[in-house]
């Protein structure tokens, strides 16, 4: 398939890591008690995420990309632009 007029989109905000828990957990209909629930992660510590107030480290991103259906670098590195950013 051809590249017409293709135009890469742009980046309107910044997204930190507890926003991005949050927006994926409301675009999924789910309350942070329901997240709680799905996740066994205290209401409280989800909330500390989603307020940039707690670290969300790695296994709880698992656990909750689990529960959210989407993978864990989407909550990680909401920022990450592949072609500008090198892992390295």
């Amino acid at each position: 398939m051809a590249r017409r007029n293709y135009r890469k989109a742009r980046r309107h905000v910044e997204v930190s890591v507890g926003e991005s828990v949050r927006i994926i957990r409301e675009l999924q209909g789910l309350s942070q008690n329901g997240l709680s629930a799905l996740t066994g992660i205290p209401q409280s510590t989800i909330s500390a995420i989603e307020n940039d107030r707690v670290k969300l480290g790695v296994e709880r991103a698992k656990v909750l990309a689990r529960a959210l259906k989407c993978h864990p670098a989407v909550l990680v590195f909401p920022g990450w632009d592949v072609e500008d950013e090198s892992a390295a």
